[in-house]
């Protein structure tokens, strides 16, 4: 289906659901799907609008400039649309980690990833083969203290070179710059090993075990300048007890982040998330 999908938000008041479906309905679209969500702390208003454009009276270069006039009559409404073709373009990042890597990488050729697995990239070549499998372009870029920022740019480079929509970080372990952060501010999605906010740190399994947890979990989030405090995109846990030592926390941690981090970039390649101020409405 030749569809185009809606987010917006702005401050709450009447009138604009109708508003906006009243858009589609008058221009020939089939609306598909639709949700909203009002918070009655802050008072923001969010709406997720999907329709069926192939009958709809404005081509997609179009639709921007049509939906720009909504802002006159909500001077405060921020919005993106996206459209469904062609498929967003993702790139992964990773060390030597391989469990969340060849998840994505399977989940892809099941067809379960509504993107497309441009390349991955990694600081070290040790997964090199697993991406060949996959046949899915594999990029070596070596880091070390002397030369971050040319890596970096180097990095960046190659993203743009490939259109990347969507930068993954699975099992990346390497902290990206403020420059680099803000050059891809909500494109970039990391996968922690913890339910945060919790076990801050290096370890974070011994550290779990140590105080006796009942549960362990995993929190998918976009990065920011603020290192593991982003927007939470999504997050699961797993029960856990004293019979289990610190390989079977591990073990059990690695099944979370894999769903974790799988659930996290198929909603936000559905276009379902939509951060402000802080956090995530996620539709």
């Amino acid at each position: 289906m030749d569809s185009a999908t809606l987010l917006c938000t702005c401050s709450d008041r009447r009138g604009i659901v109708a508003t906006l479906t009243g858009f589609v309905f008058e221009h020939g679209g089939n609306i598909i799907d639709l949700d909203q969500h009002t918070d009655d702390e802050t008072g923001r208003f969010y709406m997720r609008l999907v329709w069926d454009r192939r009958e709809f009276a404005f081509s997609r270069e179009n639709i921007p400039s049509a939906l720009a006039m909504m802002e006159q009559k909500f001077p405060d409404m921020s919005w993106r649309v996206f459209f469904s073709s062609p498929l967003p373009r993702v790139a992964i990042f990773v060390s030597k980690t391989q469990h969340c890597l060849a998840d994505l990488l399977l989940r892809h050729q099941m067809g379960e990833i509504p993107g497309e697995i441009a390349l991955v990239v990694s600081n070290h070549p040790d997964l090199q083969d697993l991406s060949k499998h996959f046949s899915v372009p594999f990029h070596h870029i070596p880091i070390t203290p002397t030369n971050r920022l040319q890596a970096e740019a180097e990095q960046i480079t190659l993203l743009k070179d490939n259109q990347i929509d969507l930068l993954v970080l699975a099992r990346y372990m390497q902290i990206l710059t403020p420059s680099f952060t803000q050059e891809w501010k909500g494109g970039i999605i990391n996968i922690h090993h913890s339910f945060l906010p919790a076990f801050i740190g290096a370890r974070p399994y011994h550290q779990a075990r140590q105080r006796g947890v009942k549960i362990i979990g995993a929190t998918a989030h976009y990065v920011t300048e603020d290192l593991d405090q982003g927007p939470i995109i999504a997050q699961d846990v797993t029960p856990v007890s004293h019979r289990d030592n610190v390989e079977d926390l591990i073990r059990k941690g690695r099944d979370i982040e894999r769903l974790v981090l799988g659930r996290a970039v198929r909603i936000h390649l559905e276009h379902r998330v939509i951060a402000d101020t802080g956090r995530t409405i996620v539709f």
